[in-house]
């Protein structure tokens, strides 16, 4: 992918990435100087992203391959490619793959912390 980061660049193909059977941040936007943060997170099936608060910003997903449900306070929303998902900021949230795994992008405004993700559990 082109390295220039001083002007649009194509950074990454979510149709190219191989998963395998590593959960987490599969890709994940690198330039030092930049206002988003944005990730390409897999689940394999089963696995799961535990309940937890959402940090203080907003977070945008979508939803690219497999799915899932995602829980929420208020209810579950079933995942499905091309879902677009918008979690507001600090909400509680918890990802379960469903039988395909779960691959998602998620994008929202960069931290001024180390660490988005919270730890991955995977189902006996």
């Amino acid at each position: 992918m082109n390295q220039s980061y001083g002007h649009p660049a194509k950074m990454a193909n979510t149709n190219r990435l191989s998963f395998g059977a590593a959960d987490g941040a599969q890709w994940r936007l690198e330039p030092q100087q930049r206002d988003l943060d944005a990730n390409v997170i897999h689940l394999a099936a089963g696995s799961e992203i535990g309940e937890h608060e959402g940090p203080a910003l907003d977070v945008l997903l979508h939803v690219f391959a497999g799915g899932g449900i995602l829980h929420t306070e208020a209810d579950d929303i079933e995942l499905e490619p091309g879902d677009i998902i918008y979690l507001p900021a600090g909400s509680r949230r918890r990802f379960v793959a469903g039988t395909q795994g779960l691959a998602y992008f998620s994008v929202h405004q960069r931290k001024k912390t180390v660490g988005l993700m919270p730890t991955l559990r995977s189902q006996p």
